[in-house]
């Protein structure tokens, strides 16, 4: 008796759940880097200088801060502004500030936040500030940064 050939079928596996969870993963992931990029280009950015050691630790001298714009500088935290025509007058907030550093030299220094329009300014408020032998740090910042000084002064 000849053996009798069975059919068999063939086993499918769909695809189609798998590849839709697929697809919402991958729109999911999409649309987080489009959010974190969108936060990251922000055009308003805030930067908050901290005054540390290459170690992390905090400095034992009280950091004062000057921005330097392409029209003048800011003092912090006041915020208050010294033109370009002003910076070298004997009665200048600037002539004010080193002076009080200069008095208060072994518990203060100055740092300078450079604007990209403002390295000219930079240049002249340097030596200035060196010439009267005040400790200075400088950072550059981006120009539509908005500057947060921490800690009181």
């Amino acid at each position: 008796m000849p053996k009798r050939i069975t059919k068999r079928s063939a086993t499918e596996i769909e695809l189609f759940p798998f590849l839709s969870v697929l697809a919402c993963t991958i729109g999911v992931l999409i649309l987080l880097i489009i959010v974190l990029m969108a936060q990251t280009f922000s055009s308003q950015r805030q930067v908050t200088i901290v005054a540390k050691t290459e170690n992390g630790q905090n400095q034992s001298k009280q950091p004062r801060y000057i921005e330097c714009r392409s029209d003048g500088i800011v003092l912090y935290p006041s915020e208050e502004f010294v033109s370009l025509t002003s910076l070298s007058l004997s009665y200048s907030s600037l002539q004010t500030l080193l002076t009080e550093v200069k008095t208060n030299r072994d518990k203060q220094y100055l740092i300078v936040a450079i604007r990209p329009d403002g390295i000219e300014v930079f240049k002249a408020i340097r030596t200035l500030i060196e010439s009267e032998g005040i400790d200075i740090g400088y950072e550059p910042i981006d120009e539509g940064w908005t500057l947060k000084i921490e800690g009181n002064i």
